[in-house]
């Protein structure tokens, strides 16, 4: 495990000096080499932070602890730097989310938004489609307005990977209200589960 750490250390340090001698070595214009290499020295970074998460967690550290190191619930920490192993097979679990599910998630919320109903149930998958028709999901926004207004926008969805699916939590701002969309995708980007719930989840 050292040997992960000074790894990802000797890979900060050679980034940080390649985007040293950039700017001395190339035109002062060569703003987008600059910027890859900046982006790599961030990588590094995380690389060097998960190495010292799993130090820290070898050594004994709860989630609790590492999480308010980085200023974040235990949840959130486990979730970026955790190791899941699948009860059902013993093997670990795939933690990677589902690429773009951030903007899937914004597009959902936008039709919702423009009472685009069709398009979102197009998108269920098979459970989904039986347990909540079309007209359900319309009445279902439309109590939501009735209750705090119109919808004014949209935060930034936070994306976790819980088992077999992808969740997004999306801040919502309606007139008099704030919510959260909390939608599941499937791997096939389909949508599992889709709920409004009240006030802020982070």
């Amino acid at each position: 495990m050292q040997g992960n750490l000074t790894d990802s250390l000797r890979k900060l340090t050679a980034n940080a000096e390649a985007l040293l001698a950039s700017r001395v070595l190339t035109a002062g214009d060569d703003w987008a080499g600059s910027i890859e290499r900046a982006v790599r020295i961030q990588a590094a970074a995380d690389d060097v932070v998960r190495a010292v998460v799993q130090q820290a967690r070898q050594s004994g550290a709860t989630w609790q602890v590492v999480g308010d190191a980085l200023g974040v619930s235990r949840q959130a920490a486990f979730q970026r730097y955790g190791k899941p192993t699948d009860p059902r097979t013993g093997e670990p679990m795939n933690t990677t989310p589902l690429h773009g599910v951030a903007e899937l998630a914004v597009s959902v919320i936008d039709d919702l938004a423009s009472a685009r109903w069709s398009r979102v149930t197009e998108q269920f998958d098979p459970t989904m489609r039986d347990g909540l028709p079309e007209e359900a999901l319309a009445a279902a926004w439309a109590q939501l307005v009735g209750l705090s207004g119109e919808f004014e926008g949209h935060g930034e969805p936070e994306v976790a990977r819980a088992g077999d699916v992808t969740i997004t939590n999306t801040p919502l701002s309606l007139e008099a209200g704030d919510y959260t969309a909390r939608i599941t995708f499937r791997d096939d980007r389909t949508i599992a589960g889709l709920h409004i719930v009240e006030g802020r989840t982070s």
